[in-house]
């Protein structure tokens, strides 16, 4: 079983090491980081910036936890206005393919609508990631739109009605 944690100070060391891990993992799916956020000094910054964004309401960010407490994944609402938000989502390679994913983004539409008052989301992908695409499908996300991510042809997806 998994569970969604909100993202506080305590996690950095454990998302820096599972950032780390998956670098070259989420590489071939998104655009990379950069070497400056894998960085002790630049990352500290970065995780910081992340809480007084969630602190100011604007975001909320969350670490995926397996049933032994390991952090496995990310699930995050970003740029929260008018009832909606972006939803993005990384899973670890060594927890890809056993449905972590689509079980995580189920909970975050449940999150969503119950702790945050959002009433619909929107996420992108690039046309490629057919991993992701599948994930979106299963949590009744639906095509609006063609864009392009990170210089590659993408997708985005809508979910209008978060409840149930």
């Amino acid at each position: 079983m998994l569970t969604l944690q909100r993202l506080r100070a305590d996690h950095a060391d454990a998302v820096l090491a599972f950032e780390r891990e998956n670098r070259e993992y989420f590489a071939r799916t998104v655009p990379d980081r950069g070497d400056a956020y894998f960085s002790a000094a630049g990352f500290a910054a970065r995780h910081e910036a992340l809480l007084a964004e969630q602190e100011a309401g604007i975001c909320h960010f969350h670490v995926v936890l397996d049933d032994e407490s390991r952090l496995i994944g990310r699930v995050n609402l970003m740029d929260a206005t008018d009832g909606s938000a972006e939803l993005g989502y990384r899973i670890g390679e060594r927890a890809a393919g056993k449905g972590v994913a689509t079980a995580a983004v189920a909970e975050m539409c449940r999150i969503a609508r119950t702790a945050y008052g959002l009433t619909s989301l929107v996420a992108v992908t690039t046309l490629d990631n057919l991993a992701s695409r599948a994930v979106l499908t299963r949590n009744s996300f639906t095509v609006v739109e063609n864009v392009t991510v990170g210089g590659r042809p993408g997708v985005r997806y809508r979910r209008s009605r978060l409840g149930g």
